[in-house]
């Protein structure tokens, strides 16, 4: 790696004109530095500054304070963007009024890395795939003219399209915690540029035929400060994976529903590891209305949709129906079924 200036901004006035210091080339924000490390030492990004966010004090309170550091007024819950994936875990206002959104925290990676890693820099890290990740290979994301995903190894890679026809990039989007805040219906905050804003956090991500090269919509210098979000009691989420630690999902879904007596009033679905955005299923959505979560073939059917209108590569076709299993999982988890083989769990 090379050399760079570390600065501890104290408040979001410093971190931001830290940023646009005249001394610095390329400065960049961290938070818990996990990505970001690995981006320098892999030779993708050679900032010459990091400003240490993690601190910062003001309005939006973007540094957490524990689990404590989790707000709830009405039906909204608050939290800074600097609160670590284990405090968002372990914290009693999530486990209650948004479950969906715990437990998925508390599924990332290992414990070593969830006590590091931050609420935002969760939803802003890069995708993993290896053909990016590798400094050999000149993709689309770094300037090239190739996604060597599309004639090379693309068992990780997107079912779902964002265009109207498959690439140009084929990524998965890397955060598992933006379909479970999609879910909650959460709201990003930012400031930068002296401005303030609201972002939907459907909006905050875009697909690769609006440009290729990022996959936010944040412009250069704004900083997240909190999320706010509403309460979600009904909420569950579900990942598939080869190895249930240090590892990514195959694919996940994460869901939110109203009962109506014993059946599905409302329901909320969203999937992961499977699009270049956090991927809605509006279809599963509606087809789980009037449905019984105990009703086994019902709950099926209805989450069999899941996988409509994929288009898979040469090796991700298993994704499919991997994908169905884990919405109704995610629905049995919400709704309190037990899963057969996983009591334990």
């Amino acid at each position: 790696m090379n050399s760079f200036t570390y600065v501890r901004a104290r408040n979001q006035a410093e971190a931001l004109s830290s940023l646009k210091d005249a001394k610095f080339s390329l400065p960049v924000f961290k938070g818990g530095g996990l990505d970001l490390v690995d981006h320098m030492k892999e030779g993708l990004i050679a900032p010459d500054a990091l400003i240490d966010v993690r601190g910062v004090r003001g309005e939006g309170d973007l540094a957490g304070n524990g689990p404590d550091a989790v707000e709830m007024k009405g039906e909204v819950i608050r939290f800074p963007a600097a609160m670590t994936l284990a405090q968002a875990a372990n914290s009693a206002v999530l486990r209650k009024f948004a479950p969906v959104v715990a437990m998925t925290a508390g599924s990332a990676a290992t414990p070593a890395v969830r006590n590091v890693a931050t609420v935002a820099g969760n939803l802003l890290q890069r995708p993993r795939c290896w053909y990016y990740r590798n400094s050999q290979f000149n993709c689309l994301k770094k300037g090239g003219s190739t996604c060597f995903a599309v004639e090379g190894e693309n068992a990780y890679h997107a079912i779902f399209s964002t265009g109207s026809s498959p690439g140009p990039c084929h990524i998965v989007h890397p955060s598992n915690l933006a379909p479970a805040l999609m879910v909650c219906d959460a709201v990003v905050h930012t400031v930068g540029n002296a401005d303030r804003k609201e972002i939907p956090i459907g909006k905050l991500f875009h697909g690769p035929e609006k440009g290729v090269t990022s996959e936010h919509t944040l412009e250069a210098g704004e900083l997240i400060t909190h999320i706010t979000m509403k309460a979600r009691p009904v909420s569950g989420f579900y990942a598939i994976k080869e190895k249930q630690s240090f590892d990514w999902p195959l694919v996940f879904a994460c869901v939110a529903i109203e009962m109506a007596g014993e059946r599905i009033g409302k329901a909320e679905v969203v999937a992961g590891a499977v699009a270049p955005v956090p991927w809605a299923l509006p279809a599963v959505a509606a087809a789980l209305k009037g449905v019984d979560p105990k009703d086994e073939r019902a709950l099926t059917e209805a989450c069999a949709l899941a996988g409509k209108g994929a288009k898979p590569m040469r090796d991700n076709g298993y994704k499919v129906g991997l994908l169905s299993v884990a919405v109704k999982r995610a629905v049995m988890k919400a709704a309190g079924v037990a899963i057969a083989g996983e009591e334990g769990r």
